[in-house]
Parts: C-alpha cells; structure tokens; sequence
C-alpha cells in the first residue's frame, strides 16, 4: 500500500469533477440554512452522519471486493431523489475516466463497460482506491472527508466565506469524520455475509429535497 496514493485521490485537484458540485451548499444558502461559519459547521455536520456515513461504507465495501453491481443498487435505493442520483453517476463516470488514467487496472476497465453511463461515485471511489493499493479504511476517510469539503470550498464561492473559516470547519469536524470512516468500514465488513443490506441507510430529507429544487434553477453556479 502507498498511503500517498490516498493524498492523490483525496486532492481537490484530481480531475474528478468534483469541484462543479457544492454538496447542497448551494441551495441551501439560497435558503438561508447557511450564513456563516457556524450554520456551514451544522450543515457539515449533518451531512457528514448521513451521506458521508453511506457514501464512506459504499466505498469500503467497494474496496473489500464487493460486486459494484449490487453495491450500485444499494446506492440507488439511498438516493430517493433523481437529480441526487444523476449527479452521483456523472461523478462516478468523471472519477473513472481519472482512475483508469492513473491507475490502469482491468477491473476499473469492467466497470467501465458495465456501467456506460456511470457508477455511483462512492463505489466507483473505493474500485479506485483498490486500484491504488488503498485499503476499506482510507477510501471511507476519502469519502467522508468530500462529504463536507465540498460544502466548505463551495460555500466560500457562495458567500465570500473566509477560507480560514471553512477550513476551520472542516478541522473541528476531524475526529467525527474519525468516527463515521470507522463505522462504515464496519458495516462494509458485514457485507461479505449480510449482503448489501448491512450498508447504513442513513438519510437526509431535506438535502434530496432541496436538490430537486435546485436542478430546476434556470441559472445556477454548482451542477448540484
């Protein structure tokens, strides 16, 4: 294993497109919901129990070698809104193209022919990280760790933030993000067993919500 591999996949300029989604911070700055350092911090925060927890076990699984087709089917049903779901599998087929580039591999070459118009971008993160040699533990870091980056990176855009505010954000959340990487790599374990239905199901109404809203936008600065 090289844990700088983990650097490389976790840079926000890996060209994996992940710099044109804002997470939901978007929308929900137009709501109001964030304003500042602290309503960033709480968004963060319950984005990171929820979609940062499913996304980190999906790509755990993914490492361990689980069928990426099941694990697609896990992350569709955790995705109950539509916009949600396309914009996961864009990440997912923009991801690819960068990991088959730097990490040649004929298992993220299947993947490409299986799924044409993209996997979900958390399992197609933990074939990556495979890929690279990195282990269940480093690609639910990865995962967590977007969940409530890209809100952060966004929301200095969005709201002129400081950056020395977000990124101080995203260090008071560090032993969190600690917790949820560990607890979706246990449940990524179960799966060899379980099935996929051991992956936490953790939800967010409100950002599947507010993500439909905000594909209807005529003018917008994040695709999602």
């Amino acid at each position: 294993m090289s844990r700088a591999a983990l650097l490389v996949l976790a840079d926000g300029r890996f060209p994996a497109g992940g710099h044109a989604h804002s997470g939901g911070a978007e929308a929900a700055v137009k709501a109001g919901r964030i304003t500042d350092a602290a309503s960033l911090e709480n968004f963060c925060r319950g984005r990171l129990h929820t979609a940062g927890l499913v996304a980190g076990a999906l790509a755990a699984a993914a490492v361990l070698g689980a069928d990426p087709a099941e694990l697609d089917a896990a992350a569709d049903a955790r995705t109950p809104s539509p916009a949600l779901r396309a914009a996961a599998r864009r990440l997912g087929r923009q991801l690819l193209r960068a990991a088959r580039a730097t990490w040649p591999s004929a298992e993220l070459d299947a993947v490409a022919r299986q799924f044409t118009k993209g996997a979900h971008q958390p399992v197609v993160l933990g074939l990556a990280a495979r890929a690279a040699g990195l282990g269940p533990e480093d690609a639910a870091h990865c995962a967590a760790y977007e969940s409530v980056s890209g809100p952060a990176t966004a929301t200095v855009r969005l709201l002129s933030l400081d950056p020395f505010d977000a990124t101080g954000v995203l260090a008071r959340l560090a032993p969190e993000l600690d917790r949820v990487a560990d607890a979706a790599v246990e449940a990524a374990h179960r799966v060899a067993d379980e099935g996929a239905d051991a992956l936490p199901a953790a939800s967010a109404p409100l950002l599947e919500v507010m993500a439909e809203a905000h594909a209807a936008w005529p003018v917008r600065l994040f695709a999602s």
